[in-house]
């Protein structure tokens, strides 16, 4: 298992981590299997992306546009409960195939990590199981 600390720049942002992901694989010697990645935060998500120029934000303004202007109730701060709905709405884990070595991606996927109330550092665990 290895973590990854992931330093982000603004309150909502799109952190493209694909690179780290895969070189992180290499440093464990992944062959072939599956790669779990989880980040230990619930105002913080994982999924994969097509990052075209603009497309990070057009995903964080959908993502705003999701949530509605409630009168929230959680006690130690109601102004970012809309980031814990988004983080359990997109998920804070993600499984990805590998082969040889290297992650198993779509032409234009990449994986991210989708920050939702920075700036802050995240810790995203990762592991690789085997296949036998």
């Amino acid at each position: 298992m290895q973590r990854l600390k992931i330093k982000t720049q603004r309150k909502r942002q799109i952190v493209d981590i694909t690179d780290r992901i895969q070189s992180a694989l290499q440093k464990q010697s992944a062959a072939t299997g599956l790669c779990q990645l989880t980040v230990l935060h619930t105002t913080a998500a994982l999924t994969t992306a097509d990052l075209d120029p603009g497309t990070d934000l057009d995903m964080l303004d959908a993502f705003e546009a999701l949530i509605p202007k409630l009168h929230y109730r959680h006690p130690h701060n109601p102004a970012h409960v809309p980031d814990h709905i988004l983080s359990t709405l997109i998920g804070t884990s993600l499984t990805q195939p590998v082969d040889s070595g290297e992650l198993v991606l779509g032409t234009w996927q990449r994986i991210i990590l989708v920050e939702l109330d920075g700036p802050r550092e995240r810790e995203v665990v990762l592991t690789f199981v085997a296949e036998e």
